[in-house]
């Protein structure tokens, strides 16, 4: 495996990091650093700015075919462009779910007229997503979805509820996994709808978290409406739809994530140089070991991503549980290297969070959203390594 860049990928480095230095030194100075994990909310307005900023520039969808508005960038230059918007301390993205999630989908299973409808809002940036699959007794087993959507006419009728919708408060559109034949079996019977939120039977409800901010949300369905027009790939067979939009999640953008951890341990890693925790044997063993299990995660997402074809190579099957287990360690870490003062707010203005308590926060998560550790070593077990299914009751 060569992870070398070649000149051409040099020189789009060098435009993707002058054009953000531009911005976020310049008009957007603002908003740089915030709207991350357990700061959700800081600055809406402006990040909603950035989106237009972003999509006017086409800086949004890099690696989505130019015939569907992208630059059809190559994996390493997308790579170089998740890795220098960290890098510049890019804001917390707001489209990150059309972006990455929605519109591949759409590209791949939709019908032409469902992308020239959808596409151009998520790359200008003015049509936000969230995404309905988890439900009260369907999160990890997300084949016993019971939201279910009746016809009438040349329209669905939707019902139930959905939990844990990240940005529904903020977002027009989600994409919702609907049982619309309540006949067939488990894996059967479930379409893949695109619904608006806006809308009279529509309800969100936020979830205030630990960080005191809400993320995430409950949202209820009752007697909601969408086109039949909107269901994406053939109707009953939104199984095979949502398993590929679960593949689009673990694409470039996750060395994005990587790079916006090793800022979090830079942070970390200076305040236990400032404070003297560093002169602590067992503190430097702690850091260094973070240093080491993130470059252990970079490798195999550079691996798993070079070798990937039509479906992920089973190496991907551990990289969820390795990277939510590692930043919970490092947000243990950086309360061990605050001491005393982890447990003290910043007294102005009100009290409010600092960056690393949040991350301590917020991390406590990691190991339960988008399948919790257990649910991934039975992933691991089961898929990749072929061992018998767990037993069921």
């Amino acid at each position: 495996m060569d992870f070398s860049f070649s000149d051409e990928d040099e020189a789009f480095r060098a435009e993707a990091r002058a054009w953000l230095t531009e911005q976020l030194e310049g008009r957007f100075a603002g908003v740089r650093g915030r709207g991350g994990p357990g700061d959700e909310h800081a600055l809406y307005e402006e990040r909603l700015e950035w989106e237009h900023a972003l999509g006017a520039a086409g800086w949004t969808c890099v690696g989505w075919p130019k015939e569907h508005g992208g630059r059809d960038l190559s994996l390493y230059q997308q790579v170089i462009w998740f890795e220098e918007y960290a890098r510049a301390s890019g804001p917390g993205r707001l489209g990150h779910i059309g972006e990455t999630l929605a519109g591949p989908t759409i590209i791949a299973f939709g019908s032409p007229e469902q992308q020239e409808r959808f596409l151009p809002g998520i790359l200008a940036g003015t049509e936000l997503w969230a995404q309905g699959y988890s439900e009260p007794n369907a999160g990890s087993d997300l084949a016993n979805v019971q939201t279910h959507a009746e016809r009438d006419g040349d329209e669905w009728v939707i019902t139930g509820q959905k939990v844990w919708t990240s940005l529904a408060h903020w977002a027009q559109w989600a994409f919702v996994l609907c049982r619309t034949d309540r006949e067939a079996p488990k894996h059967k019977g479930i379409s893949y709808l695109l619904v608006p939120l806006q809308q009279d039977g529509v309800e969100i409800r936020p979830i205030r978290q630990v960080t005191g901010t809400s993320e995430f949300n409950e949202v209820f369905f009752d007697g909601a409406r969408t086109a039949v027009a909107n269901t994406v790939g053939a109707e009953n067979n939104g199984w095979k739809v949502a398993m590929g939009t679960l593949a689009f999640e673990r694409g470039a953008s996750t060395l994005g994530q990587q790079l916006e951890f090793q800022n979090q341990l830079d942070h970390v890693t200076a305040l236990a140089r400032a404070n003297g925790r560093s002169d602590d044997p067992t503190f430097r063993q702690r850091l260094a070991d973070a240093w080491i299990g993130l470059r252990v995660m970079r490798w195999n997402t550079l691996r798993v991503l070079s070798a990937a074809g039509a479906e992920l190579p089973r190496e991907a099957m551990i990289t969820k549980l390795f990277w939510a287990n590692w930043h919970r360690d490092l947000g243990e870490l950086a309360m061990d290297v605050l001491g005393p003062h982890a447990d003290l707010a910043e007294p102005e203005p009100g009290y409010e969070l600092t960056a690393l308590q949040r991350l301590f926060l917020f991390t406590r998560s990691d190991t339960i959203y988008a399948g919790s550790n257990q649910i991934q070593r039975n992933i691991i077990g089961e898929r990749a390594l072929g061992l018998p299914p767990e037993p069921r009751a």
